[in-house]
């Protein structure tokens, strides 16, 4: 099969999304292939809010919000480009509210604002705390009214070049059939999202999250940067790895130990926080959210859902218990570098959202910002790519192998299995690559890394059917995480000294 368009998105979470509705007002004719479905992309796990210097809950400035985010990026973001998103967010919100976001309202019918950790003001827009849901709902359903063509179920194997090395359209897997699909566009963005489900278990993100955009465009010949840097969030459930909001911790929550000791700035950043939770559960600790003095009446009105993920994973009732936690991998702020116009370094590859480095996080992401950047730059690289295919209409000579990796792994051994070994890195990384690190430990993970990579063809699948083949998927994401995880411990190696998120000791 195959199909053409001027642009194509690889992604249906909010950033492709947002690029997709932005590249069909500049007038491209656009397609948006998903593995999964777009409501259940990461984006909806964002629930705190999106940053915006509105000030309706106290004094801000934009000025304040690119201060704040520069800090937290401890020296390793670009700042004409934070000063372009967070200049931005105001306009971000209006067009949120326009389109339909029910943000949540103040008294005075003002979208309201609450703090998140490393701010120095209430500058979150929220909607309760399911704001990435309900932005990403509504932005599908203004898709759908555009008449966008989104598919579901396909899986990317690799990105297309053409005899000149342009970029020109992507190999996919059909998962319902088994198929193996070309796609032919004038140009292509990856909106795929971020890779912590490296650390399996030990991740707030869903089983997708696996970094499929960000190998498969490294395969390609795309520059990776800052792939070290993996965010972890403090107040992940301990037994399930279920994400409680910062917007728990912004509405005044508590962080106590097992003695009832406060023993931390609760809205410090979240690699500080992170640190000092792990130093407490190192001591022999346990560690709890504890928001039982904010009441039930603001917890059902303002954290409904966190009340219900305690429940429903932690058998606690927040309410009236405290929330044990741990810090879990969440946000990957390293990926595939882009420019200003959200561009690769493969002439007609764009990206953004978590798979793109705009360099606006730099080593730590300040919490608010995730959401802002999905929406800044998914109508940045949706504007650019339709231009670029807009100006590159000629007749392309595809190179395409004759053998997919869909026919590689058939010929595999399958003596081996691929899940325990999955489980074990993903213990392995949160052990030796993950809050505080030592070059003993990475260089053991990396050794591990190479081993399996090299034992690879010994893996395999034991599913030989075509259609709807789950276990052939999760072995090619597999395979993917091991490129991924390579090059996170040898960038991690790389850098010698400390650094936000890189804590090395």
């Amino acid at each position: 099969m195959k199909k053409k368009c001027d642009v194509l998105i690889i992604g249906a979470g909010g950033a492709g999304l947002t690029a997709a509705l932005n590249a069909k007002e500049s007038g491209a004719d656009v397609l948006v292939l998903t593995k999964e479905y777009p409501t259940r992309s990461q984006t909806c796990m964002a629930q705190g809010g999106i940053n915006a210097a509105l000030g309706n809950a106290g004094e801000d400035s934009i000025e304040a919000h690119i201060a704040n985010t520069l800090k937290s990026a401890h020296g390793q973001a670009d700042e004409e480009a934070i000063t372009f998103m967070c200049s931005e967010a105001p306009k971000a919100i209006e067009w949120l509210d326009s389109i339909g976001v029910c943000f949540s309202r103040t008294s005075e019918s003002k979208i309201a604002q609450r703090a998140l950790g490393g701010a120095s003001a209430s500058r979150a827009c929220y909607a309760q705390d399911y704001t990435g849901l309900k932005i990403l709902h509504t932005i599908y359903d203004r898709c759908l009214e555009a008449e966008i063509e989104i598919q579901n179920e396909k899986y990317l194997l690799e990105i297309l070049k053409d005899d000149e090395a342009l970029v020109c359209g992507a190999k996919v897997l059909d998962i319902r059939t088994g198929d193996v699909e070309i796609y032919e566009a004038n140009a292509v963005i990856l909106a795929s999202g971020g890779y912590s489900r490296i650390y399996d278990k030990n991740s707030t993100n869903s089983s997708a999250s696996t970094g499929d955009g960000i190998a498969t465009a490294y395969r390609a010949g795309a520059e990776l940067i800052d792939m070290e840097f993996v965010q972890f969030h403090p107040t992940g459930l301990k037994s399930s790895s279920i994400l409680i909001s910062e917007s728990a911790r912004g509405e005044g929550g508590y962080v106590v130990n097992s003695k009832g000791e406060r023993f931390t700035n609760e809205l410090a950043p979240r690699d500080i926080l992170s640190r000092a939770i792990n130093e407490e559960i190192k001591k022999g600790e346990e560690v709890f959210l504890d928001i039982r003095h904010l009441g039930e009446k603001l917890i059902d009105e303002g954290l409904p859902q966190e009340r219900k993920l305690a429940k429903l994973y932690e058998n606690v009732d927040p309410v009236h218990q405290l929330m044990p936690i741990r810090p879990v991998a969440h946000y990957t702020m390293g990926g595939i570098r882009v420019d200003r116009k959200s561009e690769t370094s493969l002439k007609g590859l764009f990206a953004c959202g978590e798979c793109a480095n705009h360099r606006v996080h730099g080593a730590n992401r300040l919490g608010g910002n995730s959401l802002l950047e999905i929406v800044v730059f998914g109508k940045e690289a949706g504007v650019n790519a339709a231009l670029y295919a807009k100006e590159n209409t000629k007749t392309r000579t595809l190179n395409l192998e004759t053998k997919s990796i869909v026919d590689e792994i058939k010929e595999y051994e399958n003596s081996l299995d691929f899940y325990a070994k999955r489980e074990y890195i993903g213990e392995l990384f949160y052990k030796n690559v993950g809050i505080v690190r030592t070059k003993s430990e990475l260089e053991e993970a990396l050794s591990e890394i190479k081993s399996i990579k090299e034992n690879i063809s010994k893996y395999g699948v034991s599913d030989s059917s075509k259609i709807y083949n789950t276990n052939l998927v999760e072995f090619i994401e597999f395979k993917n995480s091991l490129d991924v995880c390579e090059v996170v411990v040898s960038s991690a190696l790389s850098r010698e000294v400390s650094c936000g998120a890189h804590y090395i000791v």
